[in-house]
């Protein structure tokens, strides 16, 4: 029996448009009357997701900044931040790196110091609360992930950039033109993996949907994993299981057809 599903925002649960299906909150009710735990496992601020489940946010779990920060029913299950000084270092790098910006995400906002009318587009997609800074290595808060926003694209250019930290955190391609970077042990699938053991839940009654190589590590903890039919070809290759696409509702068609 299913005890857990999470799913990824963009690309997944979210169409093309940028909508969550009509079904949803009919799904959703039908999960919390056998008791299942839902989860937005996603690389968005916590804040952005708040406000995308408005009407259920005190019964859904969120799996915010790529696993580094998780909240259930309204109370902090676990924070993994970043160490000041190495959030520095990623910085610098990423304020030289062409046609891309900078976003240090924190727990309490997230922190830009670009003004780009093209950047600030990008940027409230997907970050409800954020501060224009002088300088964000400035900031006090703390620090769950830097982010670039990389305009000629994450996986053929920004990435490279970041080659050396590869040992020892996380660098993971997130989108077309995102790049995250977080602590080595912080990632969707060590999230849930943590969830798993704090709630007594099994990896055969975990399922979970991506789209992106920020999933990568989310298949690999639940034997229900499910690749979206637009997904990358490597999450592809590591899911058990094909979902129609995002835009044909695959999230959702898939739990009302295994679990509903």
């Amino acid at each position: 029996m299913i005890k857990l599903i999470a799913t990824d925002m963009d690309g997944t649960l979210l169409n093309n448009n940028n909508e969550i299906h009509h079904d949803f909150i009919d799904v959703f009710e039908k999960l919390q009357e056998k008791d299942i735990i839902f989860a937005a496992a996603s690389g968005r601020q916590y804040f952005n997701l708040l406000k995308r489940f408005e009407n259920v946010k005190d019964k859904m779990m969120f799996i915010a900044e790529n696993g580094t920060f998780v909240v259930y029913k309204g109370e902090e299950i676990f924070i993994n931040s970043l160490d000041r000084n190495i959030a520095k270092e990623l910085v610098n790098i990423g304020r030289n790196i062409e046609n891309s910006n900078v976003i240090l995400c924190g727990k309490n906002s997230a922190y830009i110091e670009s003004t780009d009318e093209e950047f600030i587009k990008e940027v409230e997609k997907y970050y409800e609360k954020y501060e224009v800074v002088k300088d964000v290595n400035e900031i006090e808060d703390d620090i769950l992930k830097v982010t670039i926003c990389d305009f000629n694209g994450a996986q053929e250019n920004s990435n490279k950039y970041y080659d050396d930290y590869r040992e020892d955190l996380q660098v993971s391609i997130s989108g077309k033109i995102w790049l995250d970077i977080t602590n080595k042990g912080a990632n969707k699938g060590v999230a849930i993996k943590v969830l798993q053991e704090k709630m007594g839940i099994d990896f055969n009654e975990t399922m979970v949907f991506g789209d992106y190589l920020n999933d990568l590590e989310m298949m690999e903890v639940a034997y229900h994993s499910y690749a979206m039919e637009n997904a990358h070809d490597d999450l592809k290759k590591v899911s058990r299981f094909i979902a129609k696409s995002n835009d044909e509702n695959g999230v959702l068609e898939a739990i009302k057809l295994n679990i509903l």
